[in-house]
């Protein structure tokens, strides 16, 4: 480990992940407590790749938790797939769902200022729009 021992400063420039960050994955569990030459963190290779899965699943918009959990199922190899591929398709059913509620949010904004620009309504349409009721989401 000592030839490959990295800082947490390089481990930061390596994932592009800020160090606080990088600290707070520590405390809850997502990376292991490093070993520590005299009162510095030293990271390895092995760290380097795991805090890398860690923020692209998290860009990926999944949870902390589950990213503990795939991490967990990555540990068990091909068996594991299955339990993956359940994991990201309640993951895909999420996203979806977001995706349906930006597109509505989209066409409210859209209408709104719409209906700024053509000047007829004699509130703002944004604001009316914002007190008004919300639909009921489908569920």
């Amino acid at each position: 480990m000592a030839d490959t021992a990295i800082p947490i400063g390089e481990l930061s420039r390596r994932t592009g992940c800020n160090i606080e960050t990088i600290r707070y994955y520590e405390r809850i569990g997502l990376l292991p407590a490093p070993p520590r030459r005299g009162r510095y963190r030293s990271y390895g290779a092995e760290d380097v790749g795991r805090l890398g899965f860690v923020r692209r699943a998290r860009e990926l918009g999944f949870t902390l938790d589950e990213v503990r959990a795939l991490l967990g199922l990555a540990a068990g190899g091909q068996s594991a797939c299955a339990e993956v591929r359940e994991l990201a398709g309640s993951h895909l059913k999420d996203v979806r769902a977001r995706i349906a509620d930006l597109r509505r949010m989209e066409r409210v904004l859209a209408d709104s200022v719409r209906a700024c620009d053509a000047g007829l309504d004699p509130g703002c349409p944004l604001i009316l729009a914002l007190y008004a009721e919300a639909p009921a989401k489908p569920g």
